[in-house]
C-alpha cells in the first residue's frame, strides 16, 4: 500500500454495488492513503442506495471528499434530500457533495415516476436544496417543488449554513448546457469514448457564458471504467460484460460515442430489459477488444492511464475512476502519485 503520497493529478474512486460495503469501506482508507480527493458512491438501478455507504465511508475516514453519483431528483422529497446531506455534513463537515441526476426510463415509469420537464426539476431540487442548506426558513413554489416556510430544524446541533456543493449529473446537450448554468459541477457520465467531450465542453461553456462564468467555474470530474490487469485479456473480459449492458441498455449514448450502428442492432436483438445474466454473457461475445477500448481505460497499468489522461486532455478535471478487475488496491495504488 502506498502511504501518503503527494498527489501530482486529481483523481477519485467510484464504487457501485460490485464490491460489500465493508470492503468499499476499506477501498476508500486506502484511496485516502494514497491522496484520492473524493470517493463517489452510486446509485442509479434498485440496488444500493448511496447515501448509508456515504455515511459508511465518511465516518472511516478523516480527509477526502465524499459525494453521490448520483441521487436522482424523483424519489426523495426535497426535505428530506436536504436534512439527509446536512446529516451527512454534520458527520464529515465540508466534506460532503451532492451529486444529482435525472434518472432514466424505463426505470422510473416502472417504478411509478413520470419523469417529465427533467430540466425544470434539476433546478428546481438545485435551488430549493441550496437555501435550505443555509439553515434559514425557506418558502418555494415551483412546478415540481413546494415549500412553505420550511427550514432544516437544527436545536442542539450545529446550526450555521452548510457549504456542500452540488454537482449534476449530465450526459445531453440540455442537462451539460443546465449544468454550465446553475451547477458547482458537472458529474460527466462513463462510457464515454474521451471525443465526446469535445461537445459536451462546448454545451458546458455556452451553459456558463449564459449565466456570466466561464467554462473554468465549473468542476468537471468524470466517471471512468478502469479494469487494470498485467493480463490484458482478463482485463478486457472483466470490462466487456458491463460494456455490453450499456451497449443494450444506452445506445443512444454509446451512438454518440462512435458505436457503430450496427452492432448495437445486433446487441439489441440479444438483450432485453431487465436483462438476465445469460443474455449479456451471449451478446458479450459480439463485443470487439477495440470497443472495449474505446469507451473504457482496461487493460494493462500503462493503458489504463494513458486511456484515462485522453480523458483529462478532453477537458476531465479528476477521472474518477470505477474498478471492475478483483485487485481495487492494485488499481488504487497505480494511480497514487500519477502525473499523466
Amino acid at each position: 500500500m502506498v502511504d501518503n503520497p503527494q498527489m501530482t493529478e486529481r483523481v477519485a474512486l467510484y464504487l457501485q454495488d460490485k464490491h460489500p460495503i465493508r470492503d468499499g469501506m476499506v477501498f476508500t482508507r486506502r484511496a485516502e492513503a494514497a491522496g484520492f480527493e473524493a470517493v463517489w458512491q452510486a446509485e442509479s438501478r434498485l440496488v444500493r442506495e448511496a447515501t448509508v455507504p456515504m455515511a459508511a465511508f465518511a465516518a472511516t475516514t478523516s480527509d477526502i471528499r465524499i459525494g453521490s453519483g448520483v441521487v436522482n431528483t424523483w424519489t426523495r422529497n426535497i426535505g428530506l434530500l436536504a436534512a439527509t446531506f446536512v446529516t451527512l455534513d454534520d458527520l464529515a463537515p465540508g466534506r460532503v457533495m451532492l451529486g444529482l441526476g435525472a434518472w432514466w426510463d424505463p426505470l422510473a415509469s416502472k417504478v411509478g415516476i413520470e419523469r417529465r420537464r427533467p430540466l425544470a426539476c434539476m433546478r428546481e431540487t438545485i435551488e430549493a436544496c441550496r437555501a435550505l442548506f443555509t439553515l434559514e426558513e425557506v418558502s418555494y413554489s415551483g412546478d415540481f417543488v413546494h415549500l412553505d416556510g420550511v427550514r432544516i430544524d437544527v436545536v442542539h446541533g450545529d446550526a450555521s449554513a452548510r457549504d456542500i456543493p452540488v454537482y449534476i449529473g449530465a450526459t445531453g446537450p440540455k442537462m451539460l448546457g443546465l449544468a454550465g448554468a446553475i451547477g458547482d459541477g458537472v458529474l460527466l457520465n462513463y462510457m464515454v469514448a474521451p471525443a465526446y467531450n469535445d461537445n459536451a465542453m462546448e454545451r458546458l461553456e455556452a451553459g456558463a457564458r449564459r449565466a456570466g462564468r466561464t467554462i473554468d467555474d465549473i468542476d468537471r470530474p468524470q466517471l471512468v471504467v478502469c479494469s487494470m490487469d498485467d493480463d490484458r485479456g482478463a482485463a478486457l473480459d472483466s470490462a466487456r460484460l458491463l460494456v455490453t449492458q450499456y451497449l443494450g441498455q444506452q445506445p443512444h449514448i454509446m451512438k454518440a460515442s462512435g458505436v457503430p450502428a450496427s452492432l448495437l442492432e445486433r446487441i439489441g436483438e440479444v438483450l432485453t430489459w431487465p436483462a438476465t445474466n445469460e443474455q449479456v454473457h451471449e451478446a458479450a461475445q459480439l463485443v470487439p477488444d477495440d470497443i472495449v477500448q474505446l469507451i473504457t481505460a482496461s487493460g494493462t497499468p500503462d493503458e489504463c492511464r494513458a486511456k484515462v489522461a485522453e480523458y483529462m486532455e478532453a477537458g476531465c478535471t479528476c477521472p474518477v475512476l470505477y474498478p471492475l478487475g478483483h485487485d481495487v488496491g492494485t488499481m488504487i495504488d497505480a494511480f497514487a502519485g500519477w502525473t499523466p
